[in-house]
């Protein structure tokens, strides 16, 4: 429960903070995360926009995609092959 005033965090800005808590709980299918960030011209931005949209995280290597599955970006952060532990590859 948040506290009276507190601040509400928005997971939805696209920072590499919020993207790792949403992977921990993101749908993985076909090798990739289903992400959701606010976007402006189809690149995830951190701030509020009219526009939230699905981005495809792929740990196998390190690449973020559109919805339409074009490469956003590749962080090294992401990689597995870089040491990059996502949560599907983490033992309980």
């Amino acid at each position: 429960m948040t506290a009276p005033g507190a601040a509400v965090k928005d997971l939805h800005l696209f920072t590499h903070e919020n993207l790792l808590e949403q992977l921990a709980t993101a749908p993985f299918g076909l090798g990739a995360y289903t992400l959701r960030f606010y976007a402006e011209k189809g690149k995830p931005v951190n701030r509020v926009t009219a526009v939230l949209s699905d981005f495809f995280l792929y740990p196998s290597g390190g690449t973020l995609r559109d919805s339409e599955f074009n490469l956003v970006f590749y962080d090294s952060r992401y990689d597995t092959y870089r040491g990059f532990k996502p949560p599907h590859l983490k033992k309980p």
